[in-house]
């Protein structure tokens, strides 16, 4: 069984935590929690960060609860943020919620004596007036004390509501209840939580004479400073719908080289006798190690099928697949992937019924300047339709060269590809 706080050190996961918990945690089930707010439409791979913290202290033998902030969420924290954020809609941060606890139940185990908790701490404030609030919660901290909070300061120039500045509170609050009502003693998050977590500790000591604790894990960035989660297209998301399978493999694959061994930590479950055997045996060849780690991660987080049709685009892709009959195999929703990387263009089903002259329609769409380089190149055997080399340029395409009834492939050489769909 993992010792929590070690894995984590070897990890380099983390960065802070109050004295005593390492001890506290030896000495058998210890139940602790980190608190996510629904306000974006699934959990990205910012979240998967705290995800792997409370996956890896169910590993360590001790029980998780996930804290889903439906009533923080409605408030917003102003930890690191340089600007009031917009607030969210009620039904939307519902919506949000729901959808983000059944992505929950593929990443922690909810069976068993160390079972996964969900709460919601809407479910604590929907019954509270102002009044009972103010007297029993706004009361235990003093505004000097909650000033000291970096979450607090950073903001002070820039503008900072009375709604944030009570974001402290019901976090602290958060962790008296979970306290009181599951024996919760430990609250996780990333560092620029320090000052809420501590302020949940102070409450505690405080309102009910109990002794809590704090465990951060230092926030992620890449090796050029920026932040970790997002690539080019913006965020990394865990639902499939909103980051495809393909491109959630891509972002690992594409990771600069030196940030491989800190990802290799954050993400993977392997061990750390694993993890240094294979950084030795691929200490020359990162891009391996990118493939294992991005295969691990495609699984856990979509799918063992997704990861292979991942696989499938990328052969096609990168010019693993040479057969049109392997080509007949990719299915439409991958099709439809490919398109989002490669060039693509529509023909109309009209244009088809009589068929089109190939040389004609590479013209018209673009994916040669004119007729004579497109006799060109079929001449020098580099077009081909579906994998399947094209030898005259009196070529006619017809619907029926297009798979599942809308996508043709078009190829000029190894490493030109082109989807043409029907519109």
């Amino acid at each position: 069984m993992l010792d929590f706080i070690e894995e984590l050190k070897w990890r380099g996961m983390l960065h802070d935590m109050t004295p005593g918990v390492s001890d506290v945690l030896s000495k058998g089930k210890v139940t602790g929690y980190i608190g996510f707010d629904p306000t974006a439409p699934s959990l990205t791979i910012g979240n998967f960060v705290q995800i792997m913290l409370l996956r890896m202290f169910q590993l360590a033998g001790h029980q998780p609860i996930v804290l889903m902030g439906g009533a923080t969420g409605r408030i917003g924290d102003p930890s690191f943020k340089d600007k009031e954020r917009e607030l969210k809609s009620y039904d939307e941060v519902d919506k949000n919620l729901a959808f983000q606890k059944e992505q929950f139940a593929k990443f922690l185990d909810f069976d068993g004596p160390n079972g996964a908790i969900i709460v919601n701490n809407f479910d604590f404030y929907k019954e509270m007036n102002v009044l009972d609030f103010l007297r029993d919660v706004g009361k235990t901290l003093t505004v000097s004390y909650m000033m000291t909070k970096d979450s607090v300061k950073t903001r002070l120039e820039t503008g900072l509501s009375f709604t944030e500045f009570s974001y402290q509170l019901l976090q602290a609050y958060d962790y008296q209840l979970l306290y009181d009502k599951y024996n919760c003693i430990v609250q996780m998050g990333g560092s620029d939580q320090w000052g809420n977590i501590t302020s949940g500790t102070e409450f505690i000591r405080r309102n009910i004479d109990g002794k809590a604790y704090a465990i951060t894990t230092p926030l992620l960035t890449k090796a050029d400073g920026t932040k970790f989660g997002k690539s080019e297209q913006g965020n990394i998301w865990l639902d499939a719908k909103l980051t495809s399978p393909y491109k959630f493999y891509q972002f690992w694959i594409n990771a600069d080289d030196a940030d491989l061994p800190k990802f290799m930590r954050y993400f993977t479950l392997k061990s750390r006798e694993e993890v240094e055997a294979l950084e030795s045996e691929y200490r020359d060849n990162p891009r391996a190690l990118k493939e294992i780690l991005a295969e691990e991660l495609t699984r856990r987080i979509h799918s063992d099928e997704d990861f292979e049709s991942v696989l499938q685009v990328s052969q096609l892709l990168f010019g693993k697949i040479t057969g049109s009959e392997h080509l007949k195999t990719i299915s439409p929703t991958q099709f439809e992937i490919i398109g989002e990387e490669i060039p693509s263009f529509n023909i109309s089903k009209s244009e088809l019924s009589e068929g089109v002259n190939l040389v004609d329609m590479m013209v018209q769409l673009g994916i040669l300047p004119s007729k004579s380089e497109a006799r060109k190149a079929i001449q020098g055997n580099a077009i081909a339709v579906n994998k399947d080399k094209i030898s005259t340029h009196e070529h006619v395409i017809s619907m029926d060269d297009f798979l599942h009834g809308q996508f043709m492939m078009v190829e000029n050489g190894k490493k030109n590809k082109f989807l043409v769909k029907v519109a």
